[in-house]
């Protein structure tokens, strides 16, 4: 069965939609493998930790490319699922993220994972008019040229305080 897709106008619901769907198929992978709570969110920030050791949240968000605060939400799903703790830095308001064993242990599950995704992701991009990767980076570099709401406003809605 085809899951209902948003029109094409409501593009914000349109990404966050082919989001989930890609999402739900990466858990299932993980679930089929025994770990239905494991979040493909977590592999981002696994792979850093990995690759890094032990980092600050901060430092953390800035290597996978997310904001303080999105890390920090999957650096408490992390810890909540056994697979970080949270220990003080030299500087104890600065808190850094450590690799459980639990996340050691399922370490070459997600590398193998990874490298399968990227594989299928290659041969999706085979299908498609252009690489998604390619054309979400475009819609970035244009919209950091001129933001949406300068866009919008260019459009002809009024500013604030212009209500009929």
């Amino acid at each position: 069965m085809r899951d209902e897709q948003p029109a094409g106008e409501a593009v914000g619901t349109l990404l966050r939609h082919v989001l989930e769907v890609l999402d739900r198929d990466v858990a299932a992978v993980y679930a089929e493998r025994g770990l239905p709570d494991y979040r493909p969110r977590f592999s981002p920030p696994l792979r850093a930790l990995d690759a890094a050791g032990p980092l600050p949240i901060r430092d953390l968000a800035a290597r996978i490319g997310v904001t303080h605060s999105a890390a920090s939400q999957t650096v408490a799903q992390l810890a909540r699922a056994g697979l970080v703790e949270l220990r003080a830095g030299a500087d104890a308001r600065q808190r850094v993220v450590h690799l459980t064993g639990r996340a050691h242990a399922l370490l070459p599950l997600v590398r193998q994972e990874w490298a399968a995704t990227a594989i299928a992701m290659r041969e999706l991009d085979d299908e498609l008019p252009a690489a998604l990767a390619d054309v979400l980076h475009a819609v970035l570099d244009a919209v950091a040229r001129r933001p949406l709401r300068t866009r919008i406003a260019d459009a002809g809605l009024p500013t604030h305080g212009h209500h009929r």
